[in-house]
């Protein structure tokens, strides 16, 4: 069984900011798989089972504030008894370009907290994230305010794409595994580029 977790914060104060990607992805892929995300106050957060093609999984959303998100990814992971091998982590990343996404097997936590609180508490960071850009903030903003504040309305015409991109690499995940999954997506182009090329290529 898979677990793919969003990362954010929870409450209407955050919802679609920057630091949410990883929550709008995830809530993206829960509406594509006809999954309704329910309160589970035992694992602190909103999951719900999901189907693609004949593989099943969970979907969560941790009702912890990004810090503690360990806290819920723990809880889930024994819940439904996840090998780290079969979990995907989907956060921001301030150092990726906008719109790009790379999918990894493992690796630091990149400055990133909710990833910090995961490896922190499973003791491991030995589990897949893929990370969605939001770029850095130019004339000298701080990254803490960037993250937390909404899309400007050039990125919002884009963010359709970038989360149907995330939302693609999720379900190939799932179905086909990690390196296939990371030939795929792994590319230098933006993910709303991505299907143009692709079809540029096909034609």
């Amino acid at each position: 069984m898979k677990l793919i977790v969003g990362l954010g914060n929870p409450g209407i104060l955050y919802t679609n900011s920057r630091h949410n990607i990883g929550f709008s992805a995830v809530k993206l892929l829960a509406k594509q798989a006809l999954a309704a995300l329910k309160k589970d106050k035992q694992t602190f957060s909103l999951s719900a089972k999901f189907k693609i093609d004949n593989d099943h999984g969970i979907l969560a959303l941790p009702l912890t504030f990004m810090n503690l998100s360990g806290v819920a990814v723990s809880a889930l992971v024994k819940k439904y008894k996840i090998d780290s091998s079969d979990l995907l982590i989907v956060c921001d990343d301030l150092d990726l370009e906008f719109g790009r996404i790379r999918l990894r097997p493992w690796g630091s936590s990149a400055g990133h907290r909710g990833v910090r609180s995961i490896i922190d508490i499973l003791g491991t960071d030995e589990f897949g994230r893929l990370r969605v850009g939001i770029g850095r903030p130019g004339d000298n903003k701080e990254a803490s305010g960037y993250v937390l504040s909404q899309f400007n309305r050039k990125e919002k015409n884009k963010l359709g794409d970038i989360l149907m991109a995330a939302c693609d690499c999720c379900r190939m995940w799932v179905s086909e595994g990690m390196d296939k999954t990371m030939n795929t997506f792994n590319r230098s182009l933006p993910a709303g580029r991505q299907g143009a090329a692709k079809e540029s290529r096909d034609e």
